[in-house]
């Protein structure tokens, strides 16, 4: 194998969450996502510190994305219109590889109590990061959290909803984005 593999990183995942879907995560070891991505342990390794880190490898980015979109909304935006600026710049990150790969993804965390526990602690992360970008912005700590825990729940229910869908190459995630978002505004508004 060359010293240079172009999406080494998007073969791991692709590898991963194959081998996770055809024979579980357990019986599945690094060394056979390596080779089913065509890289070496070495090259896994330098993208991933364990199997258990491919379910999140683009959380960092989807981090950082939620947070800008939250900053850069404009001033008097109310703290969910700031959420949804910041789901709106993480759509940008979920892609068509991204949509291929979310039905095999949700199986394979449907069936491995770890890789669910990761998934939790992902949902965890993004909130905090959206709380304090929230925070950042001048918004209540208390405000900030629900305000953050519906922009995740909309974050799943948009996923789920572009991910499951029809699968139109016109559709775009920002729009599933905003439809759940919507939607729980509104359940919201209902619990008074």
């Amino acid at each position: 194998m060359g010293r240079w593999e172009p999406n080494a990183r998007e073969r791991l995942v692709v590898a991963a969450v194959d081998l996770f879907t055809e024979q579980g995560y357990d019986a599945t070891t690094v060394a056979q996502i390596a080779e089913r991505a065509g890289v070496t342990k070495s090259t896994f390794f330098r993208h991933f510190p364990d199997k258990r880190e491919l379910l999140v490898a683009g959380q960092e980015t989807l981090s950082r994305l939620l947070t800008e979109g939250i900053a850069e909304a404009p001033a008097g935006a109310t703290p969910l219109e700031a959420v949804a600026a910041g789901l709106e710049r993480a759509s940008t990150a979920m892609g068509p590889m991204s949509r291929e790969l979310a039905p095999r993804l949700k199986a394979a965390v449907a069936a491995s109590a770890e890789l669910q526990e990761r998934d939790a602690l992902k949902s965890v992360s993004l909130a905090a990061a959206m709380t304090a970008a929230l925070v950042a912005r001048g918004v209540p700590d208390p405000t900030a959290a629900l305000a953050s825990e519906l922009g995740v729940l909309a974050f799943k229910r948009g996923y789920a909803g572009w991910s499951e869908g029809d699968r139109m190459p016109e559709d775009d995630f920002a729009g599933y984005l905003r439809k759940a978002l919507d939607e729980l505004r509104a359940a919201s508004a209902s619990l008074h």
